[in-house]
């Protein structure tokens, strides 16, 4: 960052060059009006004019080293240009600062990168046994769940829990199903329909018909059963039982028989709020069900099943989409587990940290300053530079995923948590997730200047002075000069 001397001594030379140039020490024999009109235009050539916009952005730095707002505060700020990857004006850069939300970045960033930006979590709903001739079905009821963090909740156009059970009980009755002598059965699984390259590890998964069961752990699982299948291009052999990622030689392999132990890792929930819910108004509007909801962790011997009906999740993308216009923290801490679960097969909050670091580190994210503590930067034990975040923003630009993870952040003035923020300069021009805590505001994501670059920043201040209004204040004078960059 320049000094503040060094661009206020230039400005001053350059002005005396432009009024001397200019001859404003003239006669006085104009007319009064004409001098007048003279030293007005000479004394609009402000020092701003004569500035580069660089320049600019150091001199609104500087000032509000002394603001009170920021006086005391712990701050950093960075403008990147991804083209040459070049800092444009920075202050504090390297600092680890407290994130608040914009660690979500990480989070949504991992899960796209890891699952896909289509990937769908499936609740599918089946029959075992037979139905008689009076409607009566002889068997069980399974609802089979993926973990899908927006089940019933109806955020990213999610459908409610009561819209997913009326149209459960509408396919049920068109199956011809009256009454239920059994049980609702709910296991989790993991679906083909997304195509993953590998199963979540840790785990055996029994080949299923359109999804895998978990049946136990690959804890000291015997290597001699082991057939390697990593380098075929479909590693999912329909005739054959077994699959999972071996502790041995972290690849894909199956196994024609399994002989090992009990599950030693978390799944993701059933849906057991569901499963209730759907006995409850089957039972409601006429359609007895004799058993009870069970949960079945593993199945080595599924009995053969119908499908019914099943439930897709809306896309990651989608997904992603609410959680960073809306800053959802719950959605952003489901999803944290997903990836933990997905690639690990645990799900738990170290599992899905452990993942993101994993993820960071295999793309060259600078750790050092970085403390990733959970998947929604609720926790005040969260760390990050500001450096580290617009060069991690600059490499997500060259993903697959980018259109879809770029149009998920607010935009200034006009959606999401940006909405009432920006309302003058910068409108429509920053796409940025915002974080929010007790004496903590954060920003970080892209501008469009007014030249047509795309810039990339970060904002972060701890501990400031003043209310919250103050602060998104003096933030949007930081970030008004570099929009003319």
């Amino acid at each position: 960052m320049i000094s503040i001397k060094n661009i206020l001594a230039s400005s001053a030379i350059a002005i005396s060059s432009a009024i001397f140039a200019q001859g404003t020490f003239t006669s006085n024999n104009f007319p009064q009006s004409y001098e007048t009109s003279s030293s007005s235009s000479s004394s609009s050539v402000s020092s701003e004019k004569l500035m580069s916009a660089k320049e600019l952005v150091d001199i609104k730095i500087n000032s509000m080293m002394n603001d009170p707002v920021l006086r005391n505060a712990n701050w950093g700020f960075v403008i990147y240009d991804p083209k040459t990857k070049k800092i444009v004006s920075s202050y504090n850069e390297n600092a680890s600062l407290i994130p608040a939300s914009t660690t979500k970045l990480l989070t949504t960033d991992t899960a796209m990168k890891l699952l896909g930006e289509k990937f769908r979590w499936i609740t599918q709903l089946e029959y075992s046994g037979n139905i008689d001739e009076n409607g009566t079905l002889n068997g069980n009821l399974y609802i089979v769940g993926s973990g899908d963090p927006s089940l019933g909740s109806s955020k990213a156009g999610a459908s409610s829990y009561s819209a997913i059970i009326s149209d459960f009980i509408a396919e049920i009755r068109n199956k011809g199903i009256k009454r239920v002598n059994g049980d609702i059965v709910l296991q989790t699984a993991v679906f083909k329909v997304n195509k993953m390259e590998k199963l979540p590890a840790n785990i055996v998964w029994l080949d299923n018909g359109s999804y895998y069961l978990p049946v136990g752990t690959t804890y000291e699982i015997n290597p001699q059963n082991e057939k390697l299948i990593a380098k075929q291009s479909n590693p999912f052999v329909e005739n054959k039982n077994f699959y999972y990622v071996s502790p041995y030689i972290n690849q894909m392999v199956y196994a024609d028989k399994f002989e090992g132990g009990y599950l030693t890792t978390k799944l993701p929930e059933v849906p057991a709020y569901l499963a209730n819910n759907l006995r409850a108004n089957m039972v409601k509007r006429g359609i007895g069900v004799s058993g009870k909801v069970v949960s079945k962790l593993t199945d080595l011997n599924p009995e053969k099943r119908e499908t019914i009906t099943s439930y897709s999740s809306p896309t990651l993308a989608d997904i992603v989409y609410y959680t960073n216009q809306h800053s959802d923290n719950a959605l952003a801490e489901a999803t944290l587990r997903m990836v933990g679960f997905q690639k690990d097969g645990d799900q738990t909050l170290e599992s899905g940290r452990n993942v993101v670091l994993q993820h960071l580190t295999a793309e060259g994210f600078d750790t050092k300053g970085l403390n990733y503590m959970d998947g929604s930067g609720l926790s005040r034990n969260n760390l990050v530079t500001p450096i580290s975040q617009v060069k991690f923003l600059t490499n997500l630009m060259n993903e697959k995923y980018y259109k879809s993870y770029f149009e998920s952040l607010p935009i200034a003035g006009q959606t999401g948590t940006l909405k009432k923020s920006f309302y003058g300069s910068g409108n429509g021009q920053i796409f940025a997730k915002t974080g929010t805590l007790n004496k903590v505001k954060t920003l970080a994501g892209y501008m469009k200047t007014y030249s047509g670059k795309t810039l990339v920043f970060s904002l972060l201040i701890n501990n400031y002075g003043g209310s919250v209004d103050q602060v998104k204040n003096r933030m949007e004078q930081i970030l008004e000069p570099a929009l003319n960059l």
